[in-house]
């Protein structure tokens, strides 16, 4: 965890193989979040990350001692979240919601309506005018009912 000049905490997680779904709304919440669904939580400490280790495996959390670990207790990714929340001492500011490409975890950028016309559908292209790409894997982002639905999801975490 680092901080920003602006003082907000800059959170970067390690999620073992059986914590996919908590790794996808880490990245939703805007989190650097390194999760591999071949790598085990052994090999997460072997690699010697700077990150805070998600784990789910009693023995992974007792290996740790030298690195910042947050044992998860739920089955429930949303309370998986609580609990990842609770533990690192995230607040609301230090979110950046929709910032990150779910899949591979790069930032993501705003691209012009025009430059995604051919990878859209033709409805999409139509009835929305903001777009954002993943740099690297360049997977295509758009508000839709789910965005609303995630913000829904995300505010409830923060009351």
């Amino acid at each position: 965890m680092k901080t920003t000049m602006d003082g907000i905490q800059e959170y970067c997680f390690a999620a073992e193989k059986t914590l996919g779904k908590l790794a996808k709304w880490l990245r939703i919440l805007g989190f650097d979040t390194f999760y591999s669904p071949d790598l085990s939580g052994k090999q997460l400490i072997d690699a010697d990350l700077k990150r805070i280790l998600l784990t789910r495996t009693r023995k992974i959390r007792d290996l740790t001692v030298s690195k910042k670990c947050i044992f998860i207790v739920s089955n429930d990714p949303f309370e998986q979240l609580r609990e990842v929340i609770q533990a690192a001492g995230i607040i609301r500011r230090d979110i950046l919601p929709f910032s990150r490409c779910i899949r591979c975890n790069a930032l993501i950028r705003r691209v012009s309506k025009d430059f995604v016309r051919t990878m859209v559908p033709e409805y999409v292209w139509e009835s929305h005018d903001t777009f954002r790409m993943c740099a690297l894997c360049r997977r295509i982002y758009w508000s839709g009912s789910h965005t609303r639905r995630s913000r829904d999801i995300i505010e409830s975490l923060f009351v």
